[in-house]
């Protein structure tokens, strides 16, 4: 059985490190960013501690009503308080005669009133 390398702890430990700070990034990425702080290593290498370790890319999560976790991404706020959070969407319809109406709505997330 080969003799594991002097800088396999550290480099293991940044790649683990730098996996759960950049929550969308592959092995491929995360070797870039490993040259980028000075690692001399090869993808291959990356890809083979990446996959001893575990470690997966989550799957991207639908645009509409995600809660995204807590791995780099993007945190959908709740309502704690009345004017803390607003939602807005355009709305658009016809007049009889065919004209186009077109409005926005907006909504306090916490009071549910319109504004």
């Amino acid at each position: 059985m080969p003799e594991p390398r002097s800088d396999e702890g550290p480099l293991r430990a940044s790649i683990v490190r730098l996996a759960a700070q950049c929550g969308r990034y592959g092995y491929r990425l995360i070797a870039g960013l490993l040259g980028q702080e000075g690692w001399s290593v090869s993808r291959s290498r990356v890809e083979r501690i990446w996959k001893q370790e575990g470690l997966k890319v989550p799957h991207k999560q639908p645009k509409r009503g995600r809660l995204w976790l807590a791995d780099g991404s993007c945190i959908r706020l709740r309502p704690l308080r009345r004017n803390h959070v607003w939602s807005w969407d355009f709305v658009m319809d016809r007049t009889d005669d065919g004209r186009p109406i077109k409005m926005l709505t907006l909504i306090d997330e916490y009071t549910k009133a319109c504004g």
